[in-house]
């Protein structure tokens, strides 16, 4: 089943813009309570999925029921089109979702390292209007998940790609998966040579 899991960082960045522009004291505090929140996962990001739950069930849920509780008691003080009211609903419409890495250990607080590898994604997209045609655009989109796969293992891209054009002509079609990054590179270290 697929839950969906809200982002701390997204929340973070509404109070962010209003403490900057407005300096306002409820925006404020509500960055402070969210700085909480990312002490305790700061504090236990290597820790096994069960870890995680259990110390986010002692310590990052009674901060986010409290949280929860003044966010609407503000929020009951506020007129419904100010900006902080936005900000604030954007919080509330939100929170089964932003509540789920409470919930379950391998769930992030937010989505910025999935971001982070999809900025390749965003930097190049007008240059991905030129892939020629659907198929072009899909294996590119495979191309770019291969890339990002290698990253993701520890593996220079660049000599991953040159390792895999070096063997390809001689390498029968029904054993494909042997040149995934994992499978050719298995235990990879920080950082592959290109040859």
């Amino acid at each position: 089943a697929i839950v969906e899991a809200a982002c701390w960082a997204h929340v973070r960045r509404k109070f962010f813009d209003l403490h900057q522009g407005h300096a306002s004291p409820v925006a404020k505090e509500a960055l402070e309570r969210i700085a909480q929140l990312y002490g305790i996962e700061k504090e236990i990001r290597s820790r096994s999925p069960g870890e995680r739950r259990e110390v986010r069930q002692a310590r990052s849920r009674p901060l986010l029921e409290a949280m929860h509780a003044w966010l609407k008691a503000t929020m009951s003080k506020l007129s419904k089109k100010s900006e902080l009211a936005r900000a604030i609903h954007y919080s509330l419409e939100r929170w089964p979702a932003l509540m789920v890495f409470v919930e379950d250990g391998r769930v992030e607080m937010d989505n910025n390292a999935a971001e982070r590898a999809l900025r390749a994604v965003a930097i190049g997209r007008k240059n991905y209007l030129f892939a020629g045609s659907d198929a072009g655009g899909e294996r590119a989109a495979s191309i770019y998940s291969l890339l990002g796969s290698a990253k993701l293992n520890g593996i220079d891209p660049e000599a991953y790609i040159a390792d895999v054009l070096r063997r390809i002509a001689d390498h029968p079609i029904k054993r494909i998966e042997e040149l995934l990054p994992w499978n050719l590179f298995p235990g990879a270290p920080a950082k592959v040579e290109a040859a």
